[in-house]
């Protein structure tokens, strides 16, 4: 919510307001609100209240925000956000953990859309600026901007402007993929930002060296640190030998996280990918979820690269027939050979794409003669090979 503040500016304060009511007054006292407050960086325009318990259920009850205490749950905290218009008299609920932008305009412009947007003229969509992405930005912005910054001084974690320099590169890496064992391994660098930052740990996202090395490789940039970003891109390289790229290789670009992707990051993914379409082709699921589960841990191990792959397997979770395995493998076939297509990498020798006119869509398999996924023995011939990797979100 604190991002969400910083994204609605100078309105907070002015015609919005933010209220949040404790459910432990016993141990939330004014003081306690305050540090709290000032522990997360609050800027004006936001009310920590406490009272008597009683009230306080009395105003949860009047809002639709009580809930009946579960054994199972003794917390009794739901990340639940009330948003109203006082003056029309809308209101509506959210989740205090949604997107910041997405709340910020849930917030800003739905309940009083009528006034902030009217006078607003639109912009000519030739003023839109050119995308340039940068997946070190991308990531930080998404995993590390709610608690840093990189030169705009301390925010609920250490300003991160030249840590490059100061901290030793693997301990960077160490830290930011596996805070948590570092933390249990009691390490004096990290017990140090702890007492400094007031008890507030680095979270374990899940992150992994790759992820790392592309935040390192972008904070050195954006501290001026040329030495320790070559740094972060040479040790987030794997040994094997680049790959065969489309097309000249002279003028081949690297992918985001600093260099082109290889084959050999695919291979164990595309072998798995190819064990559910042979099953898939011959009517069965045999094989198909160990070979899904595989497919994810993959992605794991690639990185955010591979977020849309990941995102597209996670059907197959819920796939108990082979009418829903075929339509979860449509979206999975498509992340795979966009992921493929955008880093310019082959799938390796008599491995084909190919598509199918009567579903109209495309899958990878093992050599040449049409097995289609889709239909199975019903239609196993009806298809054909695509010579070059098709653009699937066409």
């Amino acid at each position: 919510m604190v991002q969400v503040q910083r994204v609605l500016g100078d309105r907070v304060g002015r015609d919005i307001f933010f209220y949040s009511i404790t459910i432990d007054p016993e141990h939330d006292t004014p003081a306690v609100l305050k540090e709290y407050a000032e522990k997360y960086h609050v800027g004006p325009g936001w009310l920590f209240l406490t009272g008597k318990a009683s009230d306080i259920e009395l105003i949860s009850r009047k809002l639709g925000l009580y809930t009946e205490k579960d054994a199972a749950n003794p917390d009794g905290h739901t990340p639940t956000l009330l948003v109203g218009n006082q003056t029309t008299g809308q209101w509506i609920r959210n989740s205090a953990l949604d997107n910041p932008k997405f709340l910020a305009r849930t917030i800003g412009d739905w309940l009083n859309s009528w006034d902030s947007n009217a006078k607003r003229e639109l912009r000519s969509f030739a003023e839109v600026p050119m995308l340039n992405f940068d997946q070190g930005q991308y990531t930080f912005k998404n995993h590390c901007a709610a608690c840093h910054t990189i030169g705009g001084g301390d925010a609920i974690g250490p300003d991160l402007k030249g840590v490059t320099a100061k901290r030793e590169t693997n301990w960077l890496k160490r830290f930011i993929s596996r805070p948590d064992k570092v933390f249990a391994e009691n390490d004096p660098i990290a017990q140090t930002l702890l007492d400094r930052y007031k008890q507030v740990r680095m979270p374990a996202l899940s992150l992994t060296e790759q992820d790392a090395a592309v935040l390192i490789d972008y904070i050195a940039r954006e501290s001026g640190d040329t030495r320790a970003a070559s740094e972060s891109r040479v040790q987030g390289m794997p040994d094997d030998p680049p790959p065969p790229m489309a097309g000249d290789s002279s003028t081949a670009s690297a992918s985001p996280v600093g260099r082109a992707a290889r084959p050999s990051d695919l291979k164990p993914l595309i072998d798995a990918y190819l064990r559910i379409h042979e099953a898939l082709a011959a009517d069965t699921l045999d094989g198909v979820m160990p070979s899904a589960i595989a497919i994810a841990s993959e992605t794991a191990k690639i990185g955010s690269r591979a977020a849309g792959i990941k995102v597209a397997v996670n059907p197959f979770a819920q796939a108990a027939t082979l009418d829903a395995a075929r339509e979860a493998f449509g979206p999975l076939s498509d992340a795979i050979i966009a992921f493929a297509r955008g880093a310019e990498v082959t799938f390796g020798d008599n491995v084909n794409a190919a598509y199918c006119p009567m579903a109209r869509k495309y899958w990878i398999q093992k050599g040449e003669t049409i097995a289609n996924p889709y239909y199975g023995r019903k239609m196993a011939d009806c298809g054909r090979i695509v010579p070059d990797l098709p653009a699937t979100d066409k």
